[in-house]
């Protein structure tokens, strides 16, 4: 992710307005974050699509990751050794472990 420059990524509403368009693109071809602000005080964020995926591909591994620590915590695991032996069975294949 492009670095953030407060200089040049916080932009009031009304200027966003005049020049919507140039702001998207920019945001698109940059890979820019743009805070806008309302009345001088932060309103909304906006981020280009690509980032917007990162972002929530990197958060849905984090909550799979945090949920199988929960689960391990909570005793509900399977050794290693059984889910080899149901995916064969599952899909009837041999091989080495």
């Amino acid at each position: 992710m492009p670095e953030f420059k407060v200089s040049e990524n916080i932009v009031p509403i009304s200027d966003f307005k005049a020049k919507a368009s140039d702001w998207l693109r920019r945001i698109m071809e940059k890979r820019e974050t743009i805070i806008l602000t309302q009345n001088g005080k932060a309103a909304g964020v906006l981020i280009s699509p690509l980032i917007y995926d990162e972002w929530i591909e990197k958060m849905r591994f984090i909550q799979a990751v945090e949920q199988g620590l929960t689960d391990l915590e909570e005793g509900r695991k399977t050794p290693h050794k059984e889910v080899v032996e149901q995916m064969r069975k599952r899909f009837g294949r041999q091989g080495d472990e």
